[in-house]
C-alpha cells in the first residue's frame, strides 16, 4: 500500500503546509538501485587526537571513489568520524567540534558514522567515554532528519582491516532505513576472500526458508542480485508462489514444513553439498493476550519461529555442512526487542531468536563461522496493509524517518551479514526500523 500522507505533506502545497502546521514530512529514501554504485557521495572525515582508523577509513574512502569536500561549507552526502582516541570524558567535546560545524552539511537522505572502540576491557575512563558514544549517536539520529541515517560502529583492537564490508553498507543506499544502530565489528572468524563488490555473493549457496512472498522474496532477490545461488523453502500450501518465485531467480525450490520431525534432516539431504549461508526468515504470527492464550497457539507458533531453526542450526552443525566462513542470519522483531501487547507468544519467540544468536555466536567463530540477526519494525507488506489506519499509521511515523520501511531494506541488510568479507560481524542484532522510537 503506498504511503498517501508521505505523497500529500511531499507534494508542493504540502512542503509548504506541513512545517506551519507542525507535520512530519519523511524525506524520500535513496535505496540501492542497479546503476548506481555503492558510495559515491561526497565524505567528510574527521578524527579526535589519536584515533587509530584513519589510514582504513582513508584507504576505503579512496577504493569508493568518494570526493572529499570542494568547500568548507560545500555539502557532502556523508560524515564519518573516528572517535577510537577519545579516552576520558573530558575529551567528549570532540565530537561538538566535528559535528556542529559540519552536521547541517548532509544532503537529505544522507549518511552519519561514528567509529569507536568496544567499552569492554577498556580502563574506566576510556571505557566510560566510549560507551557515552551511545547515547550521541543516538539522539543525532533523533534530531537530524531528513531521512539521514547515523551508525555507531565499534571496531575491536586489532580489527581495523575488517571494516571495510559494514562501512561500505552503511555508507550506501543499501542501509536506507536503518538508523541508531550500534554494530561490533571484531577480528574476522576466517580470512577475507576476494571480493567482487559488484557481486559479493557469487560462488556462495544461500538457504532461505520462508522464501515464497514478502520478506522472504526479497531476501531470496536481493541475494540473488549479489551473485548468491539459491535454495529456497517454504510449506507445500504456497509450492505454487515458491515455483514461480525459484523460476525467476533460477532456485532450487524445496517444499517443505520446517516443524516436521524430519525436516532438519531432510534439509541436510538436500544440502548434502554444503551450504554458505543459511536465512532463517520463515515464521507466523498468532497473536492473542496471555490470558485468552490456548497452549496450541503458544506451541505452534514457537515451533515455527524458534524450535525449528534451532534444530535445522543442530542438524547442520552435526553434518559439518555449514561451510568455513559460512554465515547464519535469523530474522527476529521489535517485538522480541521491545515486547507488544497481544504478542507474547510471538515476542518470546523473537527474543529467542536473539538469544540463540548471542549464544551461538562463539561457537560458530570456533568453526570459522558467524551468526547475526535482523530485528526489523515496521515494514510495508502485506500484513501491515491489513491493519486498521490508525495502528498503520502509528507504526510508519513512530520512528526517526516518520515512515515505514520496505522488504527490500531488511533484505539488504541480511546481504550485509552475509558477505564473505563481513567476518568480523558476528553476534550482532541489527534493527531495521528507521530507528523506531521503541525499544532499545
Amino acid at each position: 500500500m503506498s504511503d498517501l500522507y508521505a505523497q500529500i505533506v511531499n507534494s508542493p502545497p504540502g512542503r509548504l503546509i506541513a512545517p506551519r502546521v507542525g507535520l512530519p514530512r519523511p524525506a524520500e529514501l535513496r535505496r540501492h538501485g542497479a546503476a548506481e554504485s555503492a558510495a559515491t557521495d561526497v565524505v567528510l572525515a574527521g578524527a579526535a587526537p589519536g584515533g587509530r582508523l584513519g589510514k582504513a577509513v582513508e584507504r576505503l574512502l579512496g577504493d569508493l571513489g568518494s570526493p572529499r569536500p570542494q568547500k568548507s561549507d560545500s555539502p557532502v552526502g556523508a560524515l564519518v568520524f573516528d572517535a577510537t582516541g577519545i579516552a576520558d570524558s573530558t575529551e567528549l567535546v570532540e565530537l561538538q567540534r566535528f559535528f556542529h560545524p559540519n552536521v547541517r552539511r548532509v544532503e537529505r537522505s544522507g549518511r552519519v558514522v561514528v567509529l569507536g572502540t568496544p567499552p569492554a576491557g577498556l580502563p574506566v575512563r576510556a571505557a566510560t567515554a566510549q560507551r557515552a558514544l551511545e547515547g550521541f549517536t543516538r539522539s543525532l539520529g533523533k534530531e537530524i532528519g531528513h531521512g539521514i541515517a547515523v551508525q555507531l560502529v565499534y571496531v575491536g583492537e586489532g580489527a581495523e582491516d575488517q571494516i571495510d564490508s559494514t562501512l561500505r553498507f552503511l555508507l550506501s543506499p543499501r542501509s536506507a532505513y536503518v538508523s541508531g544502530q550500534v554494530v561490533q565489528v571484531s577480528k574476522g572468524v576466517a580470512p577475507t576472500p576476494p571480493i567482487e563488490w559488484d557481486q559479493p555473493l557469487d560462488g556462495i549457496a544461500a538457504l532461505v526458508t520462508g522464501a515464497s512472498r514478502g520478506i522472504g522474496e526479497a531476501i531470496a532477490t536481493v541475494l540473488r542480485r549479489d551473485g548468491a545461488e539459491l535454495f529456497l523453502l517454504d510449506v507445500p500450501a504456497l509450492a505454487a508462489d515458491l515455483a514461480r518465485v525459484a523460476e525467476r531467480l533460477e532456485a532450487e525450490a524445496i517444499e517443505l514444513d520446517i516443524t516436521d520431525s524430519d525436516a532438519p534432516a531432510t534439509i541436510a539431504d538436500r544440502l548434502g553439498a554444503g551450504v554458505d549461508v543459511v536465512v532463517h526468515n520463515a515464521g507466523v504470527t498468532r497473536d492473542r493476550t496471555i490470558a485468552k492464550m490456548p497452549e496450541d497457539r503458544w506451541s505452534s507458533l514457537m515451533e515455527i519461529n524458534l524450535s525449528s531453526e534451532e534444530r535445522i542450526n543442530d542438524e547442520l552443525l552435526r553434518r559439518d555442512l555449514l561451510r568455513e566462513n559460512g554465515r547464519i542470519v535469523c530474522v527476529s522483531s521489535m517485538s522480541g526487542i521491545a515486547g507488544n501487547s497481544g504478542q507474547t507468544n510471538y515476542a518470546t519467540s523473537k527474543a529467542g531468536v536473539i538469544g540463540m544468536v548471542e549464544a551461538l555466536a562463539p561457537e560458530l567463530a570456533k568453526r570459522k563461522a558467524t551468526i547475526n540477526a535482523v530485528a526489523p519494525g515496521f515494514i510495508e507488506t502485506q500484513m501491515t496493509d491489513a491493519m486498521p489506519i490508525p495502528i498503520r499509521e502509528a507504526g510508519r511515523r513512530m520512528n526517526s524517518m516518520s515512515q515505514g520501511g520496505l522488504p527490500v531494506d531488511v533484505a539488504e541488510t541480511i546481504a550485509w551479514f552475509a558477505s564473505p568479507a563481513s567476518t568480523g560481524v558476528n553476534g550482532n542484532v541489527i534493527r531495521v526500523c528507521g530507528q523506531s522510537l521503541l525499544g532499545a
